[in-house]
């Protein structure tokens, strides 16, 4: 395949350089009427498929012959023709087009609006905001560059990615937004396990919309709120990302090429910090009394005398204080390959830290991409290789991205066009997250020991690809390890591998009808086919297994769509849209395991299996779903528009005699800059007022209305059926929001400043959720459709050009979000809807505030606040101490401890150029949300961390007993409310400890901010001259950009970790606030160079 391309794109240089050979060279300069330069004109041979760009000084060099016509043409001004005569030189004005400074916009639909029409938020994000930093990843590239959206993404290799437009809305189902590309829905699908969603063991395997190929992306459009989006129906909800794909030109060619590397490096302040004081064990340096612990070390002969044997079967550091002089035989001493066998060797934290074990990260991208068209057809075809390997040993992924599209004008009125987007995407050594012995960062935060040197566990790895842990069943006769496996021996044997393959088309024909109006009919479908296999080798901690889940999914939509644009009279005009659509999706999986273990070694194979494997879980899930809808805007002399829209949709998911509904919208805005007294004003370039209410649905899960038996593990070798816990209902309907939003948009001095102003509310009625009900019945719980949601807020996006000169320019953009969520109601006497239950003791909940008596006082909390037992304080809010020294926690575990949902979120983007040069960096920023952390919660327990240890305030060892000055006094009162004086004890990690799980504290403990102010992007961009560039006659443009990614997280306050780095990214309802084997952030450092022919 890349030789082939390779070969084509010889053959187009040859073919361009001999063409080219017949003209002379002109170059020029193009500026605005106030003299600015122009950067990016598009500049084409008239006639011919010819063309150029100026780069970033305004300048052009273009092959032209004597008497040929140039067609000058870029946004927001007057497109100029100029003659060519004999001249060398030929520099150019373009004067100001005021009715393009309102550009059109893609909205629902694929409908094209005029900006100054809309009624309703919508933002864009360019292709090169995408692209500037060469991110392979279309959803992390959103990251602080739209208002309204929060984007929470994994730090894992290809890891999921959550995009949540203004708030939750759905208690229990989807809260994702959806994507859409040229018109047609596009699956965004996670396929990682429910228990791997709810933060316990799991392979994160990505979003299926991470398969969109970044280079073949022209605009996004982010259709926020429900007026927006309405026409969609039941999957509107959750906002709309508009994705326009490039496509061909008549009567032009054009080939770019992109190739680049980024290598990258944990940022070590977002990763475990160890105290290197006391090495391993629970049973402390010494006792209560002040004695030597003898219990801290075995004793025994490995092979060089009696002496201590390390306790490597405790998962803990509160051992033995670290002294070079003690000999100890450690781990290595059972290894028969170790220099180190039968020895013993000095009691010393580790000089090699698990920070060693993550290494670099190198991504390489190269891209082709060919466009053009002729007379009546237009083409574009493109292809993207990237190979990606993880800062994980033994991790890699590839991706193969083709896209393909075209039109072809079959006559004067009737188009037809099509397009491909193809991905295959294989992984290999995937992140294991949450809590789980394949995620790394479960041993590295929670449970290694400090004296572990991580590079002792590669060699022994190595020498013979056995599982030489540190942590064996008996450190004085092992035969195998007890909890932890050798962290190479994980990587190597007990990794997972998967292919996704992923395309998505369409095929569409146009006819005019008239001059106003024209129908579209479009077929498009949308499919994924997904393998995953999971190992877990002979020889390791676990049971060894293998495990395979197949999916494979797809959806088709028929689209009917007719499009007016009418002047009823001179000063009213309509523009309006009726259309249809019919969706099929259908979804089946297939998930099989060994049971018992393996039988032959590194056979992977179901028929492997010891026992008899249980049966297969097969799911088959199909969704039919009809609407029509239609659309309807009325323009009076381009000041006032009135827009009305409404959707009808019926769905399979719902009982037949509830499954229609309608949903409605109705906006209107005010364009006072073309008030007669305005329109010819200096200062003020446009600006309109608008106002919306609409309401849209969340459709129904699939298998929610009637009740059907699972299949659990057999007993034995009988099988048997059950009914599910929770009862279905076969009265449910979709979820319904109803939305009211008002916005300012306003830019002033020629478009060198402006915002866009909205404010907002959403409703969410008829939320879909579970109640408990008597178990008499058979069922714990009842699906139900009752509680309501409300978000509502305010976004700000704002942008200005500081400087513009002929030879530097800085413009910024600003984006700002502050959203407030309340849960309103629930279901009768319902106060509180579990949503998910985590390891630790913490609960993610949908909450109402309650009395002393748990009666609702009125209103409610936001969506996802954490529950779990909260500090005792007095009367006067002072935080009580018990007995034991530590801070007391309340009886009850359901107090809420945390609110997971930013207080607010911004983003600012600077571009500074200088001639050929420019700067660009993105700064993103989350105030609030809060987080409870497992990882400080266990590892704080266990003596990893530096609190652990160290001096406490009289200057003596937190270690030591309290009876010889040692302990921790933590600040507060007693019951009686008098201050604290009572020391806890930290000499062992079995309850005489003043940290973490073992000292039984309150869970609000290990609640943490998750601000962070971030340095998300940065890219210095060169493009070459255009007076170089036309003496290599073939290209049109070279530009060279060294990229930076996640370069520097400047404050936070979450201790040791990401904070942007938990649960909740590519889950649907997650709202976050949970941490367990985080992953550290990683700087990414590279460049990319960019051909143009």
């Amino acid at each position: 395949m890349r030789k082939t391309l390779l070969s084509l794109l010889g053959c187009l240089l040859l073919l361009g350089m001999q063409a080219y050979a017949q003209d002379r060279s002109l170059t020029g300069k193009v500026v605005a009427e106030d003299g600015s330069t122009l950067p990016g004109v598009n500049i084409s041979v008239k006639g011919t498929n010819r063309g150029s760009t100026t780069d970033a000084k305004g300048e052009y060099s273009i092959a032209v012959s004597q008497g040929s016509t140039l067609v000058f043409s870029f946004i927001g001004f007057q497109s100029l023709e100029a003659n060519v005569g004999s001249q060398s030189v030929l520099n150019i004005t373009l004067k100001n087009d005021v009715s393009q400074l309102q550009e059109v916009v893609v909205t629902a639909q694929g409908i094209e609006r005029k900006r100054n029409e809309l009624v309703y938020a919508a933002q864009g994000v360019t292709a090169e905001q995408i692209t500037q930093s060469r991110n392979p990843n279309v959803m992390n590239a959103l990251a602080g560059k739209v208002a309204g959206m929060d984007i929470k993404s994994s730090n894992a290799m290809g890891g999921s990615t959550n995009v949540v437009i203004r708030g939750f809305k759905s208690m229990t189902g989807n809260n994702q937004a959806l994507w859409v590309i040229d018109g047609v829905p596009v699956s965004n699908a996670n396929n990682n396990s429910t228990a791997q969603q709810n933060g316990q063991a799991g392979a994160d395997y990505g979003n299926a919309a991470q398969d969109i190929n970044p280079d073949n992306i022209a605009s996004i459009n982010v259709l926020k709120g429900a007026a927006a989006s309405a026409l969609y129906g039941s999957r509107a909800a959750n906002g709309v990302i508009m994705i326009t794909t490039k496509k061909g030109k008549k009567n032009s060619f054009d080939v770019t090429v992109n190739s680049g590397v980024t290598w990258g490096k944990i940022d070590k302040t977002t990763f475990a910090k160890y105290q290197n004081e006391y090495g391993g064990g629970y049973g402390g340096d010494k006792l209560s009394t002040g004695a030597v612990n003898p219990a801290r070390f075995y004793t025994g002969n490995l092979g060089a005398g009696t002496g201590p044997i390390a306790r490597f079967d405790d998962d803990a550091s509160f051992g033995a204080k670290f002294d070079p002089s003690l000999m100890v035989y450690q781990w290595d001493a059972h290894d028969p390959f170790s220099p180190n066998y039968q020895k013993m060797r000095p009691w010393v934290a580790a000089s090699n830290g698990p920070a060693k074990f993550f290494e670099t990260a190198v991504t390489s991208n190269q891209s082709i991409n060919i466009s053009g068209g002729g007379e009546k057809s237009t083409f574009k075809v493109g292809f993207t290789r990237n190979d990606e390997k993880g800062v994980l040993p033994n991790s890699t992924l590839k991706k193969n991205l083709f896209n393909f599209g075209g039109s072809y004008d079959l006559t004067s009125k009737l188009v037809a066009s099509a397009a491909v987007n193809f991905s295959q995407i294989t992984g290999m050594g995937r992140y294991g997250t949450g809590y789980s012995g394949k995620n790394p960062n479960q041993a590295f935060r929670q449970w290694t020991q400090t004296n572990v040197d991580l590079l002792e566990q590669k060699e022994a790895y190595f020498r013979n690809s056995q599982n030489v842990t540190w942590n064996w069943n008996n450190p004085t006769k092992p035969t195998g390890p007890i909890y932890a496996d050798n962290a190479y021996f994980n990587r190597y044997q007990n990794y997972n591998n998967d292919n996704r393959t992923h395309i998505q088309g369409n095929v569409a024909m146009t006819y005019k009808i008239a001059d106003w109006v024209d129908v579209m009919g479009r077929y498009s479908y949308d499919g994924t086919q997904d393998l995953q296999e999971e190992r877990t080798a002979i020889g390791s901690s676990g049971t060894s297994a293998y495990s395979r889940y197949d999916r494979s999914f797809y959806e088709t939509n028929l689209d009917f769509l007719a499009n007016f644009r009418k002047s009823i009279t001179k000063d009213l005009s309509f523009t309006g849209a009726l259309g249809s659509n019919m969706r099929r999706s259908k979804m089946s999986s297939i998930r099989a395991a060994t049971n018992g273990g393996l039988v032959v070694p590194k056979l992977y194979s179901l028929s492997n299996s010891i026992s008899a494997i249980q049966a297969p879980e097969e799911i088959v899930q199909k969704i039919g779903v009809d609407g029509i809808f239609a659309n309807a805007a009325f323009d009076y002399k381009s000041l006032i528009n009135l827009e009305l829209a409404a959707r009808q949709d019926k769905s399979t998911t719902l009982p037949k005699s509830n499954n229609t509904y309608f949903y409605p919208s109705v906006g209107a805005n005010f364009n006072f800059s073309n008030l007669s007294f305005l329109k010819t004003s200096t200062w003020l370039s446009a600006g309109k007022i608008r106002a919306n209410y609409a309401e849209v649905g969340n459709d129904a899960p699939p298998l929610s209305i009637y009740d059907v038996y699972d299949k659990p593990t057999g007993i034995g070798s009988v099988p048997y059926f059950s009914l599910p816990n929770t009862k279905n209902n076969a009265a449910l309907k979709s979820e319904r929001s109803k939305s009211y939003e008002v916005g300012l948009e306003a830019s002033f001095l020629q478009d060198r400043i402006g915002f866009d102003l909205t404010l907002y509310k959403t409703n969410t009625l008829d939320q879909i959720i579970p109640v408990t009900i008597s178990s008499a019945t058979g069922y714990t719980a009842r699906y139900v459709n009752s509680g309501e949601i409300q978000n509502k807020g305010v976004e700000i996006s704002a942008f200005i050009t500081p400087i513009q000169t002929s030879n530097f320019s800085w413009k910024m953009n600003v984006n700002f979000t502050r959203n407030r969520n309340e849960v309103l109601s629930l279901y009768g006497d319902v106060t509180n809807v579990q949503i998910n239950s985590f390891q630790g003791g913490v609960t993610i909940n949908a909450a109402l505030k309650v009395d002393e008596n748990n009666k609702p006082t009125g209103g409610g909390y936001p969506y996802g606040v954490i529950r779990g037992t909260d500090f005792s304080y007095t009367a006067d809010g002072q935080k009580i101490v018990g007995t034991n020294g530590v801070y007391k926690p309340t009886s009850a575990s359901n107090k809420i401890i945390g609110n997971p949902n930013p207080d607010w979120l911004g983003g600012v983007s600077n571009t500074l150029r200088y001639k050929s040069l420019a700067l660009s960096f993105l700064v993103d920023v989350r105030k609030g949300g809060d987080i409870w952390s497992l990882d400080q919660w266990y590892g704080e327990g266990t003596g990893l961390y530096p609190v652990t240890a160290g001096l406490n305030e009289l200057g003596n060892p937190k270690r030591d007993p309290v009876s010889q000055g040692g302990g921790v006094l933590f600040p507060g009162v007693q019951a009686d409310g008098t201050p604290n004086t009572v020391r806890a004890q930290n000499i062992d990690g079995n309850g005489a400890t003043a940290y973490g799980y073992a000292a039984n504290g309150p869970r609000a403990a290990y609640i943490y901010d998750g601000s962070y102010v971030k340095l998300r992007e940065a890219s210095i961009n060169y493009s070459l001259p255009s007076g170089i560039v036309s003496k290599l006659r073939a290209f049109k443009e070279i530009n060279v950009a060294l990229i930076g990614r996640n370069l520097w997280i400047i404050h936070k306050n979450m201790k040791y970790s990401d904070p942007e780095d938990g649960l909740s990214s590519g889950t649907n309802n997650g709202a976050g606030g949970y941490q367990s084997g985080a992953y550290s952030a990683v700087r990414s450092y590279g460049f990319n160079v960019k051909f143009r022919f």
